[in-house]
């Protein structure tokens, strides 16, 4: 694990800012320069990161999974040992733990720490960095177990913040920071039905009925054409009383009744 030659260094002392990125793939600055990092030690790095304050054993169990405890425990120490001999190691050992230096700025914690705010209805200053917090996936072409875990978690997490702020937009009125929200949510997942609910919301808090309808039946189609469904009573109530009349419209009419032929109530032929 070493660092560029290049790397800049601080005349005043100050301590190097180091950032790892797990999102979009792994990345490992050092005062903003790539810090080359084996692959082996990529994965006790985002571990670290992602299970921090984790016991040895829970991180050894993780790592090496098909191996016994003791072997597993050793490839441990080996890859903490290898991690503490490089200057740019962000890393603390205490114990029976292990975790990342409180100097490392990661950006799934970002991420987290934004969707907390839009939890709690905090007004963010700038709503378009929280729109694109998270938008690439933790680690693509990782497949452990506890990368998927954590790659379906923050998905999930990142779904609802953008639904959540859309919906906080909704509230104070601003329905163009909203629609950019709900589209953003509609991108990462086109057949959440969530996002397109929101975005019928909001055409109609504006008044754009045109705009709801076709935003109901863009999703109505990709729904039948993909998953053979309809959408849910919940989305098809909030244009009821706006499609009725269109229904009404393109409903077929009602065969008129079979006449019967009149008695005959003259005299019978000879």
């Amino acid at each position: 694990m070493t660092a560029d030659p290049t790397t800049p260094t601080t005349e005043d002392g100050a301590s190097p800012q180091v950032s790892l990125h797990l999102l979009g793939g792994f990345r490992l600055l050092h005062d903003g320069t790539p810090v080359v990092v084996p692959r082996g030690l990529q994965r006790v790095l985002a571990l670290l990161g992602l299970r921090p304050g984790a016991t040895r054993s829970h991180l050894a169990g993780l790592l090496w999974p098909e191996a016994p405890e003791e072997r597993a425990l050793s490839s441990l120490r080996t890859a903490l040992w290898r991690l503490r001999q490089d200057p740019c190691c962000p890393l603390v050992t205490t114990g029976d733990t292990a975790r990342l230096h409180p100097r490392v700025r990661l950006d799934v914690d970002e991420l987290t720490t934004t969707a907390a705010r839009v939890r709690d209805g905090d007004d963010l200053g700038t709503t378009s960095a929280a729109r694109t917090a998270g938008r690439h996936d933790l680690l693509p072409g990782w497949y452990d177990d506890w990368v998927l875990l954590d790659r379906e978690r923050l998905r999930q997490l990142r779904l609802h913040m953008l639904e959540q702020m859309a919906r906080n937009h909704i509230a104070a009125g601003r329905h163009g920071e909203a629609l950019e929200a709900a589209l953003e949510a509609m991108a990462a997942e086109p057949l959440r039905e969530t996002p397109h609910r929101l975005v019928v919301r909001i055409h109609l808090a504006e008044g754009n009925v045109f705009e709801a309808v076709h935003a109901f039946y863009a999703y109505r189609d990709m729904l039948l054409r993909e998953l053979r469904l309809e959408p849910s009573p919940a989305m098809s109530a909030l244009l009821h009383d706006t499609l009725a009349p269109i229904r009404r419209a393109t409903r077929p009419a009602a065969p008129e009744p079979r006449r019967e032929p009149l008695p005959r109530t003259g005299p019978r032929p000879r």
